[in-house]
């Protein structure tokens, strides 16, 4: 399986770097961290609450730490079988007594595939999301997809790592401006220190609103998750 690994280690890394030559008008890095929290209340059923703070580290060719927003983030989710679930979202993001932009309600529908071959765990999942603004609100669709590997053996271990890659689009509507389509790839390490805890970090590049500014972010990701 040390084949599978590296190839798909490459398809990622050669997606990222070949997207980030891609010529841009409007470019910024920015950091996100966030810790989650999960918890099973049933065999069935679990719960999710995450905080994500989101900060500038470089824009308008000048690096600097500013803070961006605040999300503060719910999930419920209700497992059909071994492979899929459905799930339950919302979402308040604050930015108003922070950067001066808008803040953000928004509610989340979400289908979610997976399947295993050997170590590699391939992941489907399908967002419809509404989104509601001051002025004006959006209807969003999004496909996700994801997968992940140990890098030693076929299960991952307590004191293990691990990779997680994935590839998004999505599209956004709204009555009063014109469709805007937008597309990530992620890379990310993972290590288990604990049962109950898991760390990852890596990067993220997003494509915004393509069919319109073209604006790029580079996304430095950290993040804690505890099962509780």
């Amino acid at each position: 399986m040390s084949m599978s690994y590296t190839n798909a280690l490459f398809i990622i890394f050669f997606l990222c770097s070949g997207f980030s030559s891609y010529s841009q008008e409007v470019f910024a890095t920015l950091g996100e961290s966030s810790v989650a929290i999960n918890h099973n209340v049933t065999d069935v059923y679990k719960v999710n609450f995450t905080v994500n703070s989101r900060y500038y580290l470089y824009r308008d060719n000048d690096f600097g730490f500013e803070n961006r927003q605040i999300d503060l983030i719910h999930f419920s989710t209700l497992n059909l079988a071994y492979n899929q679930s459905i799930s339950l979202g919302v979402q308040y993001r604050i930015r108003e007594g922070i950067d001066g932009g808008n803040n953000e309600l928004r509610f989340t529908q979400q289908y979610n595939f997976t399947e295993r071959r050997f170590a590699l765990r391939f992941g489907h999942r399908f967002r419809l999301e509404e989104r509601f603004f001051n002025n004006i609100t959006f209807f969003r669709t999004r496909y996700r997809f994801a997968l992940d590997f140990p890098l030693n053996g076929e299960r991952l271990d307590i004191g293990e790592c691990y990779v997680v890659g994935s590839t998004e689009a999505l599209l956004s509507l709204s009555k009063k401006t014109n469709p805007r389509i937008g597309y990530r790839i992620t890379g990310q390490l993972g290590w288990v220190p604990s049962k109950s805890l898991k760390i990852q970090g890596g990067l993220e590049y997003r494509f915004i609103n393509l069919n319109i500014t073209r604006s790029q972010n580079l996304f430095i990701l950290t993040s804690a998750i505890l099962n509780i």
